[in-house]
């Protein structure tokens, strides 16, 4: 069935919702999935400008940037309550376009001004970079780094509760974030990774940084486009704020959205959607899609590993054959199967065949309505449908120079009817050798995700959520602070009701995906990016 994208005129003003508004419980939350849920995505694509016409973005992640907040109440003597509220973040974003009636920065996939020059597009670069302030695909709270968490030791009170959410800030995957007020979710300034440390100063990173599960360190790349690029991995700590370069080593420039960490290392995956002409096709086509270079299938893939703990820098290379993926999930360390006294990294991804992916995201692709949706279908809809899979990095200390390139192992590799996107694990097996991954399913029953899986790593099964035209974003894993399993907590994810064109806040058990209770929305909330939950009372687990 086709689900109706919501909202498909697109426009600016749908969607807001400044001040808190009750939402109708019905069944159970339970009292453990108390706290604050935090949404990210589009809250439309079109803006009306100043001289009567029209802008719009092409591609949902070029859509125009909001924050949702869900706060899940559980009182002592009574059923569950859920209040919800929504703020744009791209003020400055949308007076530019309002006034000159087009964006002049760098964008995911809008359609470059052929009418410019290269030198022009070059000697703009920083300009553009700065202009663009549409900051709002990942979400981290308490950020680590560069006095961006004014007091951490102290609680702050919201609405009378003591709340451990000091700050919250929108990341994407440019060196740029975004600082947004946790309560009233309103902007309050930018800065760039330089601001953590001055050699951090390429234009790219990834959305997906990742945490130490114990101390809270985050971890990421900096990318820096040059004949040469450099990749610098670092870490920024959560206790002094101060970031270190761990590792810099040159290669093929990519668009990379997430990395992998385990409990010694990080390990960056250079995967195919190589950046054309050394970069400056970045700054040539103004957008990335188009700056990517056609799947090229003789291409190996990159993984880099990286040492975490005792200042190693770069400790191997290796070498897979090619895929492309936007979301690592999770990574650990085992002992070797041919040498028990040396490690083995054993990683995990949700990958694609090819980069058609990218291409079907565009409105035009995803909108039921729309004429591009009907190119999505058959082969070329398969071709843009995840698997899950496993690779290992046999023998990473073995002492192997990382000038040489090792091979990586494909552990396996699931058919795409039982993967997904969008995945999830429970964030206290970060790093740990881990059983279950949620995610949104696409099983081809609508024009855009139609379920949530639950897949096994174990049995490589899956099981799935799914109604008839009810459309979920990412599931947001909660876990029973008193369970004994992996799988013992809930599901908390956002649902289109396509048929009735209103929203929900849906919670399952995690454990059989059976609907525990939902809270009904008053109208359609636009399909999201990602999402953080901070439990009341305990500590917020940090960006997986």
């Amino acid at each position: 069935m086709d689900v109706p994208w919501p909202n498909d005129c697109g426009f600016d003003t749908d969607y807001e919702q400044p001040s808190p508004v009750p939402l109708n419980v019905k069944g159970e939350i339970p009292s453990y999935a108390a706290g604050v849920l935090y949404r990210t995505g589009p809250v439309g694509f079109k803006i009306k400008t100043n001289a009567g016409k029209t802008w719009a973005a092409g591609h949902w992640f070029d859509g125009l940037s909001a924050v949702h907040r869900f706060q899940i109440d559980c009182p002592d003597d009574g059923p569950a309550q859920v209040t919800y509220r929504s703020r744009r973040i791209v003020d400055e974003y949308l007076q530019m376009v309002k006034t000159t009636g087009k964006l002049d920065s760098i964008t995911f996939a809008a359609k470059r001004d052929p009418c410019k020059s290269v030198f022009k597009k070059v000697m703009s670069m920083f300009y553009s970079a700065q202009n663009n302030k549409n900051v709002g695909v990942t979400l981290s709270i308490n950020m680590p780094g560069g006095g961006y968490v004014k007091d951490p030791e102290k609680r702050v009170a919201i609405n009378g509760h003591s709340t451990d959410i000091q700050t919250l800030h929108t990341k994407t995957d440019a060196t740029l974030f975004k600082k947004i007020n946790p309560e009233t979710l309103e902007p309050e300034g930018t800065a760039f990774q330089t601001k953590l440390h001055p050699a951090l100063k390429g234009p790219f990173s990834a959305a997906h940084a990742k945490s130490d599960p114990e101390t809270g360190d985050i971890y990421n790349f900096n990318l820096d486009l040059a004949y040469k690029s450099t990749y610098r991995v670092f870490c920024t700590s959560a206790l002094t704020g101060e970031t270190e370069i761990l590792a810099t080593f040159s290669g093929k420039p990519a668009y990379i959205h997430s990395l992998f960490l385990t409990e010694n290392y990080v390990i960056l995956c250079v995967w195919n959607s190589y950046i054309k002409w050394s970069g400056i096709s970045v700054l040539y086509e103004k957008n990335i899609v188009d700056a990517i270079a056609p799947f090229d299938s003789t291409q190996k893939t990159s993984w880099y590993v990286v040492d975490r703990r005792h200042g190693k820098g770069l400790v191997a290379t290796y070498e897979s054959d090619p895929f492309f993926c936007f979301h690592s999930i999770n990574a650990w360390e085992e002992p070797s199967a041919s040498d028990p006294s040396k490690t083995d990294i054993i990683t995990e991804a949700s990958i694609y065949d090819n980069l058609d992916v990218i291409h079907r995201f565009y409105y035009d692709n995803v909108m039921s309505s729309a004429e591009g949706s009907k190119a999505y279908t058959g082969k070329k809809r398969e071709s843009c449908l995840p698997s899950q899979a496993q690779f290992r990095l046999p023998l990473v200390n073995a002492g192997v120079s990382s000038s040489q390139h090792l091979p990586a192992e494909l552990v396996f590799k699931a058919d795409k009817s039982i993967s997904m996107e969008l995945p999830t694990i429970n964030p206290s097996y970060l790093t740990r050798r881990h059983r279950f991954v949620y995610g949104t399913a696409d099983r081809l029953k609508s024009s855009f995700m139609d379920g949530i899986a639950k897949f096994d790593n174990k049995t490589q099964k899956s099981i799935f959520w799914e109604t008839e035209a009810h459309t979920p974003g990412e599931p947001i894993f909660i876990a029973n602070p008193k369970g004994e399993t992996e799988d013992d907590g809930v599901l908390l994810s956002v649902v289109l009701d396509g048929t009735n064109e209103k929203s929900y806040l849906l919670c399952l058990d995690a454990k059989d995906l059976r609907e525990l209770g939902r809270a009904e929305m008053h109208g359609p909330m636009a399909f999201g990016f990602h999402g953080a939950h901070a439990p009341s009372g305990r500590a917020y687990a940090g960006d997986i």
